[in-house]
């Protein structure tokens, strides 16, 4: 007699307990680790302080990584604070500084710079006042050269191990999950600090420069080793000494069409917005378009504070005069309340004056080539937003000066500390200067420049005799450089409406 069939054969449902129990681990696998999960912020001014561009995939160390660097290697920071001692600023209740952003990746959470480290900045009114931040501005204290060199020496750091690095988690109170101790102890040291090993290999040349100083940055000779490969030791020596100051980037709709990026090598803000990304971390495959989408269209017409200060209205009006006849057609003007950046009144604005008639410091024009240009205009084939407006030019763009009061010190390479010594033959401008103080010079419009130290934080010394640094140029009987000294502070006045 043939048995009955049982539907319920302990055979099968054994089988379908595996099936069910395959399915939901990979169900969780799937969910945990191929999904990326950036922290967004619906506030836009948080989102440009704090949102992904998406520069955590490729270059971005996990968060526990950043966190335990600054407790395991203290001697090895600038100064005391984490951190905070590279100028990194951080706001009372957050845990990442502004211009760090934070993005789950392959189950990892990973953190990277953004766009604001490099473009938010800090001031006071006087030595005793609260430091206010804001947006848009140079970065005038952050020290990106010493921050790479940082990550370059931890790499070298025989400490550097998933033990110590465990350690000093648990330490911290890290409330890593089981899969993530895993991670980490197994996979994601050695492969962070095989990154900075490789790092520290591509960036080699920095040793053979001087530090670039709070506030400014070598834009071209790290992209060329980074993007391109470039064979950074055979590059002549005149081309690798570029460093120049982080530009204001509030206000980019009357900017778009001229010839910008301090020495005039693209007309197009949104090349200039993915390459600059691109210096952030970003790669050409983890750029974030949505989110910096967000950013750019935020800045098209984000205003920069108006001085606050009182002006005295009848010395403006002289310096205005002034200022028209030797610097409007160049930068545009101030009337009333609004900046003008009309090109068809102010010919020369946006379009590059060559060096030989400018004079200022040619480093970071030399450090811009034909090839390098070539190899931008490669990026992004085959996408509708490919660069190809990217060129070499032979001198320095003259920029709008609006909100001109925030972005001190002056030139392309910021060696100039304020507006005042700016209108000085270079012979009369400070020679030795010290950067990265954020209490403000209010008669001379600029940073005050002579403390070395304030509590324990030391100052950048800022030698206008090393190379790349001279404040030589934009002088003469054109630039207003003759004018009488009361002449002069008429026209610094004016610039304070700017």
């Amino acid at each position: 007699m043939n048995k009955a069939k049982n539907p319920r054969n302990p055979r099968r449902m054994f089988s379908l307990l595996i099936i069910g129990i395959v399915v939901v681990a990979a169900g969780y696998l799937i969910a945990r680790f191929v999904p990326e999960r950036p922290v967004d912020y619906e506030a836009i001014e948080d989102h440009f302080k704090y949102g992904s561009i998406g520069s955590e995939p490729v270059n971005g160390l996990p968060y526990w990584i950043w966190k335990v660097l600054p407790e395991m290697f203290p001697e090895k920071l600038p100064g005391k604070g984490g951190y905070a001692s590279f100028g990194f600023i951080y706001e009372q209740g957050r845990d990442l500084p502004i211009g760090v952003s934070q993005r789950r990746v392959t189950g990892i959470e990973r953190v990277w710079l953004n766009c604001a480290v490099c473009h938010t900045s800090t001031l006071r009114e006087t030595k005793g006042a609260e430091p206010q931040v804001i947006l848009g501005m140079p970065a005038n204290d952050f020290r990106l050269y010493l921050f790479i060199q940082f990550l370059r020496e931890v790499a070298l750091d025989n400490r550097l191990t998933s033990e110590n690095v465990m350690a000093k988690i648990e330490e911290m109170g890290g409330n890593l999950d089981p899969i993530e101790k895993v991670a980490y102890r197994y996979f994601v040291v050695d492969r962070v600090r095989a990154a900075l090993f490789e790092l520290r290999q591509q960036l080699n040349f920095l040793d053979r420069q001087h530090p670039w100083g709070p506030g400014r940055v070598d834009t071209f000779n790290p992209y060329k080793a980074i993007q391109f490969n470039f064979p950074m030791d055979t590059l002549p020596a005149e081309e690798l000494i570029g460093p120049a100051d982080y530009p204001s980037i509030w206000d980019q709709r009357p900017r778009e069409g001229m010839y910008l990026h301090w020495d005039g090598n693209n007309p197009s803000v949104q090349e200039r917005n993915k390459s600059a990304a691109l210096g952030a971390g970003v790669t050409p495959v983890t750029i974030d378009l949505e989110r910096i989408g967000r950013i750019e269209d935020w800045l098209w017409d984000f205003k920069p504070l108006a001085y606050p200060k009182e002006i005295t209205s009848a010395k403006a009006a002289e310096g205005k005069q002034l200022y028209g006849q030797y610097c409007a057609q160049c930068h545009g003007m101030q009337e009333g309340d609004q900046y003008l950046f009309d090109t068809g009144r102010f010919s020369r604005l946006g379009k590059v004056e060559p060096i030989t008639a400018i004079g200022t410091d040619p480093g970071r024009l030399n450090s811009y080539t034909e090839l390098l240009s070539v190899n931008q205009n490669t990026l992004y084939v085959g996408y509708p937003w490919r660069f190809k407006h990217f060129r070499k030019t032979h001198g320095y763009a003259n920029m709008p000066l609006d909100g001109l009061w925030l972005r001190a010190p002056y030139l392309h390479n910021g060696s100039v500390p304020t507006l005042r010594d700016l209108l000085e033959p270079a012979e009369n401008r400070p020679k030795v200067f010290y950067r990265g103080y954020n209490v403000y010079d209010w008669e001379k419009v600029g940073f005050i420049s002579d403390v070395a130290e304030e509590d324990g934080h030391e100052f950048f010394k800022f030698d206008t005799q090393v190379r790349g640094n001279s404040n030589a140029g934009h002088e003469g009987e054109a630039y207003g450089t003759s004018l009488s000294g009361a002449q002069k502070d008429a026209m610094v006045e004016y610039m304070k409406t700017f």
